[in-house]
This record gives structure tokens, sequence and C-alpha cells, in this order.
């Protein structure tokens, strides 16, 4: 990150990225133990699970498959992103639907909440995403859930495959990161 030349590299995860970095550096991330590092190791995710197989070849990293497996069982310092809930994709429709229900208009809910017409506009059409405040000020007046589902009860229905075919896919052998 500073540009200073190591000859020991340490990989860190800082804000979701892994990055390799050098020794003053390190402190501002987490330190992930792999089994091999990569010079140009820039995988990186906003999902919370942590717990995933990479999607090319070379980027084996210690959090393939069983969660830590090649790391020796060392546990891993928490990240700010294992903690925060995720957006659902349709948040714009599910703004929008809970609005119309009570018979608002895009003017009067921002009224209500003591924002801009134009924010719950674009936040209806999907052009912004609303501010953790504006958020929870939603989720609240609107009595509507904005996260994706925090917990991976919901999603992993979504994605789950019929045994009908007899054939296993992709699906049915990927985990996803989100």
């Amino acid at each position: 990150m500073c540009g200073a030349e190591t000859s020991t590299p340490k990989t860190v995860k800082v804000e979701g990225a892994e990055l390799d970095v050098c020794d003053e550096c390190s402190d501002f991330g987490t330190e992930v133990k792999t089994e091999s590092t990569s010079t140009t190791s820039t995988k990186y995710s906003t999902g919370s699970s942590g717990g995933s197989s990479g999607s090319s070849g070379s980027s084996g990293s210690s959090s393939a498959g069983g969660g830590g497996s090649a790391s020796g069982g060392s546990s891993r310092r928490s990240d700010m992103f294992d903690d925060m809930d995720e957006l659902a994709q349709d948040y714009d429709e599910r703004i929008r639907s809970a609005r119309e229900d009570r018979g608002l208009s895009q003017s009067d809910l921002a009224n209500e909440l003591n924002e801009k017409a134009s924010l719950i506009r674009k936040l209806e059409r999907g052009e912004t995403l609303p501010s953790d405040s504006v958020r929870s000020k939603l989720e609240r007046f609107l009595d509507v859930e904005l996260s994706a589902g925090g917990g991976g009860g919901g999603e992993a229905d979504e994605w789950s495959s019929d045994d009908d075919a007899g054939t296993t896919t992709l699906g049915d052998v990927v985990q996803r990161k989100d």
C-alpha cells in the first residue's frame, strides 16, 4: 500500500480485498493465512461467508471449502464486513410497493422521513443505495425488510436444485459467496 518493496510480504484483508503488503502496512488490515501467496492477489468480496472455494485455479486461499483448514486451525480476526447486512437486490421494489400500500406519494414519504423527495425517487428507481440512517428510517416507517435475508435461510432455498433431473449441475456444487 505504501509502495515499499519487501522480500517477505504479508497477505492482509483490507476492506474486503486481499493484498500483499509490508510489515508496517499489515496493521491496516486483517492478516490472512495462506498456503501459497500470489503477488497479484486482488481477490475481494463483500460477502460475510469467507468459507468458499476460489473461482480460479490459481487463487487457492486458506478459506477454501472448510473455513481455514490450510491455516492450521488459527482463527482470523473479525472483519467489519462480516457484521454488515447486505441490501436486498430488489430494495427499490420493496420500498415502492410498501409506500404504495400505505397510499403515500413519494413526497409524502419524504416528508414523513424528513428526507428529500428526490432521494425517494432515486431509491425507488434503484439509482442510489440508501445510507444506514435512511435505510433504518424506511424499515421502521414502512415496516419493510431491506436486507438480503441475513442468516442464509432465504436465499439458500432460491438456489436449491430440482432432484427430478437426476443429474448434478454446477449450481448443485458451487457455494455462493454472497
